[in-house]
């Protein structure tokens, strides 16, 4: 009887039935169509605020925050009595969260280089950081100390001057003590007590209070990725952030228990998460469902898991392990679980996934709050494409070139041949100016050569 209500929780596909290339491409198409009913309503809310300032943001974060705020900054008094607040325990992990985190990304920061060549070649780029980024923290349903971690660290490990942060606040307009704790351990210099559109576009556009920044990071709601997505242009974004999602990969060794739990912890977050298993074993789906019903009986966020697993959550039969990594591909999941016994070489054959959890003993969890590497990952198919955020997104490169005479001869003739090729003459002509110089230069020096002769 519990298999055949949990089969009723989650949809069941078959690669061998008729229709699964059809069912397996809307699991595959998780595009929100929420986007759409809410463009309109963002692109006002951002006219408002740009052209209202501090009066209008603070209207807007009384109207969808809750909060009659008179000042939107959080005061280093605000700051400080909300870290003494923070259980002790709470303190150091997140202290701990935050150092693995610091240490993972100094692993590897680009830096600038240069090169010369004979003939007076000389080139490079050179690696700065933003001089100011926005990190939006999420609020609402729950408490995110880790996306303040995962999102500034990497900001603050590359030395960006001011990192300052926007975060909803509470009904009495309090920021968590314990998303304050951890912008303080992760290089924070800011916080602005403001979500949703509204605060996305302060930080794009500035108000009296609000400084304008260079990029904005960080997950939010389809207010919030819509914002980012109309602002960008006047101002860099990570990525398009959608729902949070996970794809499982399992085979015989998998427990069934523990693949339960791990789609579950994805479709807690909200109800547009999705939750994906794929396997060839045969029984095992039912054994996971059975599990689901079982551990959503004490779930505190039952209500909100239940709906996300039957409305977006699937479970996928294959023949084959090797076609359930196929199939995973498709997917290119942000979190791609790899449930199997010999994880290390199957992820070498991954190409499309935001992060790879490798063996039985390593949830998402794991990347969610401790391992080290950020958790902004990029959703909805786009790992195809996009990365996961590091010390990347908050540098800047830019490219320089010197020319003297002798490189400039040596090349200008393909340089004007080719801008010739495209049309440009007048690229050719700026370069072929310079070419006659040259070579008038050449013939008085030649000149005067044979006069001392």
């Amino acid at each position: 009887m519990a298999a055949k209500v949990s089969t009723k929780l989650m949809r069941v596909l078959k690669h061998d039935d008729a229709k699964f290339r059809e069912e397996w491409q809307a699991v595959c198409d998780r595009r929100d169509d929420s986007v759409l009913d809410v463009e309109q309503d963002v692109a006002k809310i951002i006219a408002t605020v740009r052209k209202g300032g501090d009066e209008a943001l603070l209207q807007c974060i009384q109207k969808y925050d809750g909060p009659d705020l008179t000042a939107v900054e959080v005061t280093p008094e605000e700051w400080d009595e909300g870290c003494d607040r923070v259980d002790s325990a709470d303190r150091a992990a997140i202290g701990k969260a935050a150092m693995r985190v610091r240490e993972f990304h100094r692993k590897r920061i680009p830096s600038s280089w240069e090169m010369r060549e004979e003939g007076g070649g000389y080139m490079g780029q050179r690696v700065r950081p933003l001089a100011r980024v926005g990190i939006y923290v999420p609020g609402g349903k729950a408490v995110y100390p880790s996306s303040v971690v995962m999102n500034a660290i990497p900001a603050s490990v590359v030395e960006v001057p001011e990192i300052v942060m926007a975060t909803p606040p509470e009904e009495d307009g309090s920021i968590r003590p314990e998303v304050l704790m951890a912008a303080r351990v992760a290089g924070v210099h800011r916080v602005f007590k403001m979500g949703g559109a509204h605060a996305v576009a302060a930080l794009a556009y500035g108000t009296e209070s609000v400084p304008r920044v260079d990029k904005i990071t960080g997950p939010g709601s389809v207010w919030v990725a819509t914002a980012k997505k109309q602002v960008f242009g006047q101002v860099g974004i990570d990525s398009e952030a959608g729902p949070t999602e996970v794809c499982i990969v399992a085979d015989r060794s998998a427990t069934p228990a523990w693949i339960a739990a791990d789609l579950i912890s994805q479709a807690e977050h909200e109800e547009l998460a999705q939750a994906v298993l794929i396997t060839h074993v045969k029984g095992l789906a039912a054994r996971v469902q059975e599990q689901i019903t079982r551990q959503l009986k004490t779930l505190d966020r039952a209500a909100i898991a239940k709906k996300s697993l039957k409305a977006r959550g699937a479970l996928v039969q294959t023949k084959s392990l090797e076609q359930s990594i196929q199939l995973s591909e498709e997917y290119a999941a942000e979190h791609l679980v790899l449930a199997v016994e010999e994880p290390e070489q199957i992820s070498k054959e991954i190409q499309n996934a935001g992060a790879i959890f490798m063996g039985h003993y390593t949830p998402v969890a794991v990347g969610d709050y401790m391992a080290g590497p950020s958790h902004v990952l990029p959703t909805g198919g786009t790992s195809r494409f996009f990365s996961p955020l590091s010390v990347d997104d908050f540098l800047k490169r830019t490219s320089f070139m010197k020319f003297e005479p002798p490189k400039l001869r040596e090349l200008g003739a393909d340089i004007v041949r080719l801008a010739n090729v495209e049309g440009f003459t007048g690229h050719g002509t700026s370069v072929e100016l310079r070419l006659a110089k040259i070579r008038r230069a050449r013939r008085e020096r030649e000149a005067a050569r044979d006069l001392e002769l």
